[in-house]
């Protein structure tokens, strides 16, 4: 695994670190928060190993910050702030595991695999057709970079299109997956949908994405 340490404790650090290294594992790690942050923000690693208690920057802080950012990466908080409360605050901001000090090793590598193993399990959070991007976790969708504002409702029909790139996804289907309710028939409902989601994705493009199949639905297709 590609670790990153964030713990200000040198000894506990150093340890850590020499311990990670010799069950194989590459861990990085770093003693100050903001370097946490920057390097969990802009790299990419298995597992954050974050505590909590950090002089510079708190490590809650550094947690909500990636978060927001819709940055996915596990996250194990490794403190000695161990009560109920605090493991519970915790896990809502967005950890995946909670450890508090002292510990066994053998525990929090057991709880390092077992983060993997959960993490490879997931569904991607990131769709993509071609240049067009819709990230689950921050709900944003962009076009060869540019930035697109959908209503929920555009978002959730794109993102059913999108799960189903280059096959054809029938009116019955759409309707049903945004309003749960039965197919009743012909309704104009969904194509005034679909002709406000295209104007959206395909301004400022020559090749439209979401094609019409006549007296099928519709497919979405990027070359």
């Amino acid at each position: 695994m590609d670790l990153l340490l964030v713990e200000d404790d040198a000894a506990l650090g150093k340890s850590l670190r020499q311990g990670l290294e010799e069950s194989g594992h590459n861990c990085n790690w770093v003693r100050d928060g903001g370097r946490g942050l920057d390097l969990a923000s802009s790299q990419q690693f298995d597992v954050v190993i974050l505590d909590l208690m950090l002089p510079d920057l708190p490590g809650m802080e550094i947690l909500g910050r990636l978060r927001s950012q819709g940055i996915g990466t596990p996250i194990l908080v490794l403190t000695a702030k161990g009560s109920v409360d605090d493991r519970v605050a915790g896990l809502h901001a967005g950890a995946d595991d909670y450890l508090a000090k002292p510990f066994a090793f053998s525990e929090l590598t057991a709880r390092l695999q077992a983060i993997c193993r959960r993490s490879q399990n997931r569904p991607s959070q990131l769709l993509e057709s071609g240049l067009l991007r819709l990230d689950l976790a921050t709900r944003r969708v962009t076009r060869d970079g540019k930035e697109i504002e959908l209503t929920p409702t555009e978002f959730s029909m794109l993102e059913f299109l999108m799960r189903y790139s280059g096959q054809v996804v029938t009116r019955k289907m759409l309707c049903e997956h945004l309003w749960e309710a039965d197919w009743e028939g012909v309704t104009n409902v969904i194509e005034v949908h679909i002709n406000r989601l295209r104007g959206k994705i395909d301004r400022g493009f020559s090749e439209p994405l979401i094609q019409t199949i006549r007296g099928r639905g519709y497919v979405i297709r990027a070359k």
